[in-house]
């Protein structure tokens, strides 16, 4: 018998997605050993999406017993840019991974039996969420509303979709993943080379849109729709008082706060009432829910010295009510934790200005460890629940 020398044996090859379709899918990138390792990745992303995801919402939509904590003063702000940066960073990791299995749609005959279609049918389903999730997201993120659906409730929901389809496609596909990334095979070089091609492309993207929520790279932030250092008094601001129909009630002299609800006695303020209590200064971030954030130093009253005034209780809740006469953002919600926080102020300047028209003039909250939305600008009155 004639031994083959070493150097002459066939080197491992992974296993193949599809079998029976050579001519078509020719790309050694096409096997469950990519598969598998994009796969990890993936899922290790969205489960972080998913994580930074929630508490986005129940920050912003808390159950009638979740008292959000008020420190750290930049947890929003960490999880929420997590959220958005981390999220464009993955997209290039969804379509590398979606371009490996693609084969498996030309598998022949197409079901094989009533579990192989209940199978088939769950790939279409996480896949289909993943999709949804990522481009409603980035359209989102762009402030580019093409869909007619209600972008908080959609994603919020389809979120639940998308980690229930993942959690059954992990339990049927994670021991045979197991096994292929265990396995090297010779000839990698050239999956090595596309996983960090992959890898590289997410890391621009990341570095590209970062700047967005750390301003010393705010010069790198080409990707992101709002940069530190841009906007009135070198802040961003997403609506405009002029878009809320807010300037002629803003600038109106006879403005006044009021402090009313379950109160011992009611408080109208003027502006310079207010600017008459003792002022204080707190350096936050405004952290929006479509990622980017910047710090800014802000000057006005307490709001719990303007609560006392009114002998609000301990206890008690209190609704921020703005000028604008619509909008799923016009109030919010202040709990125990936050209007007792000494750093929440009710704004009267920034940066060593008065406030902008588009900041809030003539008063805005100011809260450390809430998401933009609910630091409720053109406040005109507090209501004590």
């Amino acid at each position: 018998m004639v031994r083959r020398p070493a150097s002459l044996k066939p080197a491992l090859k992974p296993p193949a997605l599809v079998t029976g379709l050579p001519e078509r899918f020719t790309s050694r990138l096409h096997d469950e050993r990519v598969a598998s390792w994009l796969g990890i990745a993936l899922g290790a992303a969205v489960l972080v999406s998913f994580g930074t995801g929630l508490v986005s919402h129940f920050m912003q939509q808390p159950a009638g017993w979740m008292r959000w904590p008020s420190r750290p003063v930049n947890l929003y702000r960490v999880t929420q840019g997590v959220h958005v940066i981390g999220g464009l960073a993955t997209v290039p990791l969804l379509l590398a991974k979606l371009w490996t299995v693609y084969p498996k749609l030309w598998q022949w005959p197409p079901v094989r039996s009533i579990g192989h279609a209940v199978q088939r049918l769950l790939v279409f389903v996480l896949v289909g969420a993943a999709l949804f999730q990522f481009v409603t997201g980035v359209l989102n993120i762009a402030y580019w509303y093409v869909f007619r659906f209600y972008f908080t409730t959609a994603h919020y929901w389809t979120a639940y979709i998308l980690i229930g389809s993942l959690v059954i496609h992990v339990a049927n596909e994670g021991g045979k993943a197991r096994r292929t990334v265990m396995t090297r095979p010779r000839d990698a070089v050239g999956r090595r080379g596309f996983l960090l091609t992959v890898a590289g492309a997410g890391g621009a993207i990341a570095l590209t849109t970062v700047g967005e929520a750390v301003t010393p790279l705010a010069p790198l932030a080409v990707l992101a729709p709002r940069r530190p250092g841009t906007g009135p008094q070198d802040v961003p601001v997403n609506k405009s008082a002029a878009a809320t129909g807010v300037t002629a009630a803003a600038r109106d002299p006879r403005w006044r706060l009021t402090v009313t609800g379950r109160v011992d006695r009611e408080v109208t303020l003027s502006l310079a009432d207010l600017r008459a209590l003792p002022q204080r200064t707190a350096r936050l971030p405004i952290a929006c829910v479509e990622g980017w954030s910047v710090e800014a130093d802000w000057h006005g009253v307490r709001l719990r010295d303007v609560l006392r005034l009114a002998g609000v209780a301990g206890d008690a809740r209190v609704r921020v009510e703005s000028l604008q006469r619509g909008g799923l953002y016009r109030s919010s919600r202040v709990d125990p934790p936050h209007w007792h926080d000494p750093l929440t102020l009710l704004a009267l300047g920034m940066n060593g200005a008065p406030l902008a028209l588009d900041h809030g003039h003539p008063c805005r909250l100011i809260a450390p460890n809430r998401p933009g939305v609910m630091q409720t600008k053109w406040v005109h009155r507090l209501v004590v629940s």
